[in-house]
């Protein structure tokens, strides 16, 4: 059983279903769409022909983005970036535009010795992170802000996405077609739910088509659980065979769920808006489920706003724990990372 918002009902059915319905309303929001597919190919050719400004950053930088709406990986890959600059030694900087007021604070809880600096303003975010002590910058969702230069490009490419209809918004989910690609330096398919066939095919396809780009894949394994309130570590078989509610306020909910009943749980999916903010009868909403079935399980994402509201009597939820599990051409990947560490240490 699944409880979906009407506006997750909407856009999963007019962008994933085969129904003639769905069909025709893409057809009817085709013009919109193309209409805002020729003003993003006009911004792109703006900045590239140099006719709007792009502003530098005061720090070598990642930038990671995506093609389409949300669920592509983004965050967790930008934190396995941060967190590879960590482990050599380098502080990182991680700079969002700090919509929905969660994202800064997974970062805080993946990466705790990078400087996490939520501004829509890049470029201001980058000088606060400097003087914080920052000496690499990763910005997160970044790969359409054309307006701030980036030392490398690295765009995530969602195969549970790529099996939606190839249509700009508001027909389709994509901000910008796949010729966009053109621009990384990196591209790395992600999955979550689909096999691991099929994103290698994904990412072959895009090798061939822009051999002079690193390509790689990486799956975006659960590998524990974590109690909410005690951190205390739990392994996924746990909730083999028994009753979940998967409770997830992010883009793509439903591989949420298909992840958590993979691993043997019986789910009911109460799928919210992406950076849903819980009302205290949110809250209580899930109180009542811990007590109506085995186990309440979160995303990262909602865990931050969930967790300081628990109230104390009540069981605690699993927190999904997300790792990045490199698939193919991982070391590809970190060898552009390392190549920007010399700048690092000319700087």
């Amino acid at each position: 059983m699944s409880v979906w918002p009407s506006r997750h009902r909407v856009v999963h059915w007019l962008w994933w279903s085969r129904d003639p319905l769905a069909r025709l309303a893409r057809i009817l929001l085709l013009p919109a769409g193309g209409l805002y597919r020729l003003g993003m190919l006009a911004r792109a050719r703006a900045y590239r022909r140099g006719w709007a400004r792009v502003r530098p950053l005061p720090l070598p930088s990642v930038a990671v983005g995506n093609l389409s709406v949300g669920g592509a990986g983004k965050t967790p890959l930008a934190a396995w970036i941060a967190a590879f600059y960590a482990r050599r030694g380098v502080r990182p900087g991680i700079l969002l535009r700090g919509y929905g007021h969660d994202e800064h604070l997974v970062h805080q809880r993946l990466v705790p010795e990078a400087v996490v600096v939520p501004d829509p303003d890049r470029i201001a975010g980058a000088h606060r992170a400097m003087a914080a002590g920052a000496g690499v910058l990763v910005l997160d969702d970044a790969y359409q802000r054309l307006n701030v230069a980036r030392d490398v490009n690295v765009a995530v490419v969602n195969t549970e996405n790529a099996r939606a209809v190839r249509w700009p918004l508001p027909a389709g989910p994509w901000r910008v077609g796949w010729g966009a690609l053109g621009r990384a330096d990196v591209i790395v398919v992600t999955r979550r739910r689909t096999p691991r066939d099929e994103a290698m095919r994904l990412g072959a396809g895009l090798a061939r088509r822009w051999p002079n780009t690193v390509v790689a894949a990486a799956h975006l394994r659960l590998v524990e659980f974590r109690g909410l309130v005690s951190g205390c570590r739990r392994p996924l078989d746990v909730v083999a065979g028994r009753r979940v509610v998967a409770a997830a306020g992010v883009a793509d909910p439903a591989s949420f769920a298909v992840q958590i009943r993979g691993l043997g749980a019986s789910v009911q999916l109460l799928a919210y808006q992406d950076h849903h903010a819980y009302s205290q009868r949110d809250v209580q909403r899930l109180v009542r489920g811990a007590a109506e079935v085995d186990y309440v399980v979160v995303t990262e994402k909602d865990a931050v706003k969930l967790r300081h509201r628990w109230p104390a009597p009540a069981r605690e939820p699993l927190v999904a724990v997300l790792a990045v599990e490199w698939e193919w051409n991982g070391e590809a990947v970190e060898r552009v990372l390392v190549a920007l560490t010399a700048r690092v240490d000319a700087s």
